[in-house]
């Protein structure tokens, strides 16, 4: 099974880089570093290095209070941080650049995962030499795991997550995922559903334990408020904002039926877009404006008088600001099917929650904010506007609905202790 897989990615490389060709055409980071992709980079002196790998922005953002305790915990050593997404990467230049190699007192090294061949990850490993791989939620690497195996790294899944929909595709590869599985030592679970799967998988029951979700240990940033502030003044101070983040392809037309439908009970209502990808932007804010809506993108930085309509958060990084500075939110990814996306965000700021059916990847947080009552469900773009409607012609239930949230979040904090108190016997 292994050979197969091997060869199988040999013979649909030539696709992959294709892929990320095209994929350049929208966002030119991805014709950038391939070479890293390949494990072909120049390596600075590493002391004793960590490796952790997240995979774009979400897990990295999740990652962040860990490499900061990282850093804290183990001052004499390195750590190197990988992704696959340029976005990822982005974020993790504006988070820690002024933490990488070459800065005084950087202690980081960031580059591009490498594809999963036998001689990339043995160069990968041979340059990068870590003395213990952690890799985000749920990343599951057969050449990559038995290269570490071999060289006695020990690999553990941090904030590991299982869909239903996941775990039956990997049931399809059967003894690969399970020798795949033999070769981790430590599955860390968000929760008992989660580790069940996996143990469903094969992983042996000893090395599959329950850690929580560092989602709730995100640390706000102390002038979040501040900047949230001048941004709603820049909004409209006296007017209703709901922002509908992250959303795909095929989920800005329904944000935007839902926005024509709320505009007839609600005119002065403003729209803050922000769609998930961005090479998006430009096609989003276009499509806004043929809908015969007045457009400001937040990259113009001019504030937004009467006649606009919709603002399109068209920056990185700045997902927590757009929330905070609105009086709904919904969480995108979520009326297509992609799986949804971290809803904990607005909740953790007391705003309250929307989103829609499709949200395998985040089914446990969905339902406690649901039954916290901190969040509501709706099926389509009419159900959509009727909520967010309500929602926003009330603002006592806004304010139930945004501090039921905010104590869930409070209540379930405390995974990133757990968490560094099973790394400590591999730190």
């Amino acid at each position: 099974m292994r050979r197969l897989y091997t060869t199988a990615l040999y013979l649909l490389l030539p696709f992959v880089l294709g892929r990320l060709a095209w994929r350049g055409l929208r966002n030119r980071g991805y014709w950038q570093r391939w070479g890293e992709r390949f494990a072909f980079f120049a390596v600075p002196e590493l002391r004793d290095p960590i490796w952790l790998h997240a995979v774009s922005v979400g897990e990295t953002l999740a990652a962040a209070p860990l490499v900061r305790e990282l850093l804290a915990r183990c001052p004499e050593r390195s750590l190197v941080i990988t992704t696959t997404t340029p976005t990822g990467s982005e974020r993790v230049q504006a988070l820690f650049g002024d933490q990488f190699i070459g800065q005084p007192g950087g202690r980081i090294l960031h580059v591009y995962f490498p594809y999963d061949l036998p001689g990339v990850v043995r160069r990968f490993l041979g340059k990068t030499r870590p003395g213990l791989a952690l890799v985000m939620e749920t990343e599951l690497w057969p050449n990559l795991f038995r290269q570490c195996a071999r060289r006695e790294i020990p690999v553990l899944i941090a904030n590991a997550r299982l869909s239903a929909r996941s775990a039956k595709g990997y049931a399809k590869l059967g003894g690969l995922v399970r020798d795949t599985l033999d070769d981790i030592s430590l599955i860390a679970a968000q929760g008992e559903v989660d580790a069940e799967r996996f143990r469903g998988m094969g992983a042996a029951a000893e090395r599959v334990t329950v850690m929580g979700n560092l989602k709730f240990d995100q640390r706000l940033p102390g002038d979040l408020e501040d900047r949230a502030e001048v941004l709603r003044r820049q909004l409209g101070m006296n007017r209703p904002v709901w922002v509908a983040a992250s959303t795909h392809e095929g989920e800005d037309e329904q944000v935007l039926d839902a926005f024509t439908r709320l505009r007839e009970r609600h005119p002065d209502a403003l729209l803050l877009l922000v769609p998930r990808h961005p090479e998006r932007f430009a096609r989003v804010a276009s499509l806004a404006r043929r809908r015969g809506y007045d457009v400001v993108l937040r990259s113009e930085g001019r504030p937004c008088d009467a006649d606009t309509a919709v603002f399109v958060g068209d920056t990185l990084g700045e997902l927590l600001l757009f929330y905070a500075a609105a009086d709904v939110a919904f969480v995108g990814g979520s009326l297509v099917p992609r799986g949804g996306h971290n809803m904990l965000e607005p909740a953790a700021l007391g705003v309250p929650v929307v989103f829609g059916p499709h949200l395998f990847n985040f089914a446990d947080i969905s339902r406690a904010l649901l039954e916290a009552g901190g969040a509501r469900r709706v099926a389509d773009s009419g159900e959509l506007a009727r909520v967010v409607g309500e929602m926003l012609s009330d603002a006592a239930l806004r304010a139930e609905m945004g501090e039921a949230g905010r104590k869930l979040v409070a209540a379930n904090r405390g995974a990133l202790e757990r968490l560094l108190a099973l790394l400590q016997p591999y730190l």
